[in-house]
């Protein structure tokens, strides 16, 4: 009897965060490196399953740094190698590299975050961190917004939830009265450690007491709908909320005959004529409601797709004697699915998949038929 054997794959499950060789532990901090400490002990000593960070990586302005790696770094009060020792954790990178100071649009650290030109500076600061960062595939990212001005909370949730994979992680920690905010608490301590309560009538207070607690955030993943150049180059924030937006629009595309340009969703995308003629072909036909295209035979080339074509590459560039000879016995079924595939790559590559999905030329019914899916009045064709 046939039984039922899973393919291969079926049998792999997707890989833990905690399972992944670069782990990485990213933060905003201001004036309480605390929450560094906090975070790392709620998520190596308190989390089922533990996660352990091979690195921790902070993003703050330059006094938040200084009060950082005073607090945290150094020999005495040192709270993060004291609690490394307290806990028995293992090795995790973090020393004076691992803290970026934020800069300003001039290139000069940035004190504090007081102005709108502050702000954008901290918002790209923060999502190309994270950009860089996802775009490793080996790596684990646990983004914490505990710490620094709710605005750089802001940004790096936004952030993450821009460029997030699903191996990747939102958080804030939570810590019990009286300790939450205190300058002198770091993290609960193995044994008894005293500190005492901040006014007139100082109480002591034993940190072993305390409770830390993560509160992990669910978050929208939206990097599929982000082009190539945002996930693979240098992320500015308002560049890539505004190619999300245009992707979230009603679709319109606009082709300039007279330029040779062509904008999809207000985004222009580069396209070489060759190409912009293939696509300017079936715009022309999706214009006026005519039917898809079957691919040539692959017995020989189409020569009326080929007439059909060449007609849009004369409108935009002018023929020459190199083009004409090359369709001269008409458009082949190579040409045919090279010049789609080209056109589909630029458009992904400029929109994003998601956002790239009404302007393709795709293929559709038995047998198929090739046609630009949309409608006449989402098209506009500019030419004198």
């Amino acid at each position: 009897m046939d039984t039922y054997a899973p393919a291969p794959d079926a049998c792999i499950a997707p890989a833990l965060p905690a399972d992944f060789p670069r782990r990485v532990l990213l933060a905003v901090t201001g004036l309480s490196p605390q929450i560094v400490t906090e975070t790392l002990y709620a998520l190596a000593i308190r989390a089922d399953p533990p996660w352990l960070p091979t690195q921790i990586r902070l993003l703050t302005t330059a006094r938040g740094a200084e009060h950082a790696r005073l607090n945290l770094l150094s020999q005495e009060p040192g709270w993060f190698h004291r609690l490394r020792a307290d806990y028995g954790l293992p090795d995790i990178r973090f020393d004076a590299e691992c803290i970026e100071v934020i800069r300003d649009g001039a290139g000069q650290p940035l004190e504090d975050i007081r102005s709108q030109a502050d702000n954008d500076a901290t918002a790209d600061a923060l999502t190309e961190a994270v950009r860089a960062l996802t775009a490793d595939p080996d790596c684990a990212l646990h983004v914490s917004i505990a710490g620094g001005r709710k605005t750089m909370g802001y940004y790096l949730g936004y952030a993450l939830s821009l460029f997030g994979r699903p191996q990747d992680r939102l958080s804030h920690v939570l810590v019990s009265p009286p300790f939450e905010s205190h300058p002198l608490f770091y993290y609960p301590s193995p044994g008894e450690r005293v500190i005492h309560t901040l006014g007139p009538s100082p109480q002591p207070l034993d940190c072993h007491q305390a409770e830390v607690t993560l509160a992990e955030i669910p978050f929208v993943r939206l990097r599929d709908g982000l082009p190539d150049r945002l996930l693979a180059g240098a992320a500015r924030f308002s560049d890539t909320v505004a190619a999300l937006n245009r992707s979230l629009g009603a679709p319109r595309l606009v082709i300039d005959v007279n330029e040779a340009r062509l904008l999809a969703g207000g985004c222009e995308v580069p396209m070489p004529p060759a190409d912009l003629a293939f696509l300017l072909w079936f715009a022309r036909r999706a214009r006026a409601g005519l039917d898809g295209l079957r691919r040539p035979f692959e017995t020989g080339p189409n020569l009326d797709y080929a007439r059909e074509y060449l007609a849009e590459y004369d409108r935009l560039r002018g023929l020459n004697t190199a083009v004409e000879e090359r369709y001269r016995y008409g458009l082949s079924v190579r040409d045919f699915d090279e010049r789609r595939s080209r056109v589909n790559a630029a458009l992904r590559n400029a929109l994003g998949a998601r956002a790239a999905a009404p302007y393709l030329i795709e293929g559709e019914g038995r047998p198929k038929v090739y046609r630009l899916g949309l409608a006449p009045q989402a098209i506009e064709i500019r030419e004198d």
